[in-house]
């Protein structure tokens, strides 16, 4: 894996970059890095720094998240949607989204429900906030600088403390929605989410299941106490994803993604 650039050197680079939040194995952006391996499209990887202000980055593209992927001279994709289109326009094999109008529609609704407002991803953060925000400021005190990076974070995902209360439920639905689904294309002889192949929700779903149970060490190294944050340990709630929706997660990466995660 090359080096990371940052913005000035990016700037300067013709192709596809991809801007990525350096050290931290994010659903989104690995997602997006899973996207462009499939499709044998390599990419300059540029820093961005999580919950610092990245200027440059801003002033480049018009933004300060990660991931943003840029081709050519192109605006910056932001948006996973925009993402898989701007994968299957540069590269259209392996197609990564199904050629079934009714398959590609069910395709876009799942992955929303992993990436998209309310999803997946975006619950387990209201959660992951709840447990910093949520602490007496004998703990944490109000003037502490992470408190302030956290309420930061938080604005960007509506968090209030009825958000994170429901977030639980809506993760557990997701959850069991995605189990039934490959339950069913179980049923039915077929290996992956949606269709008769591998399409972009199968590495949606690889990427964000990091969210419920990461990957072991040896294959995505993570600060330990990132690991336990990441990870559901509440029964209940841990029982909504299947056995089966994991070990698809475990398949996806053995047969169409790099491993170990380079972060």
């Amino acid at each position: 894996m090359p080096d990371w650039l940052d913005v000035a050197q990016a700037r300067q680079l013709p192709g596809l970059r991809l801007v990525l939040s350096a050290g931290v194995p994010g659903p989104w952006g690995e997602a997006a890095k899973g996207l462009f391996f499939v499709k044998s499209l390599p990419y300059a990887r540029v820093r961005q720094a999580p919950g610092e202000a990245n200027a440059e980055l801003r002033a480049w593209t018009g933004f300060d998240n990660a991931p943003q992927a840029i081709w050519q001279d192109e605006p910056a994709r932001i948006a996973w949607p925009e993402l898989i289109f701007l994968a299957e326009r540069l590269a259209p094999e392996p197609a990564l989204i199904p050629p079934s109008l009714a398959e590609r529609a069910q395709m876009f609704g799942l992955a929303h429900e992993l990436a998209g407002e309310n999803g997946l991803g975006w619950s387990r953060r209201l959660m992951m906030l709840e447990g910093t925000l949520s602490l007496p400021a004998s703990v944490l005190p109000e003037a502490h600088p992470l408190r302030a990076q956290v309420q930061t974070l938080g604005r960007k995902y509506g968090y209030s403390q009825a958000a994170a209360q429901a977030a639980p439920a809506r993760v557990a639905g997701i959850l069991r929605l995605l189990s039934d689904q490959l339950a069913e294309q179980q049923r039915r002889g077929r290996r992956f989410l949606v269709g008769e192949r591998l399409s972009a929700l199968d590495l949606y779903w690889a990427a964000f299941a990091a969210m419920v149970s990461p990957l072991p060490a040896d294959q995505c190294a993570m600060a330990a106490g990132m690991r336990r944050v990441y990870e559901i340990t509440d029964p209940a709630l841990r029982s909504a994803c299947s056995p089966e929706l994991l070990a698809h997660r475990d398949l996806v990466y053995r047969e169409h993604l790099e491993l170990p995660i380079q972060l």
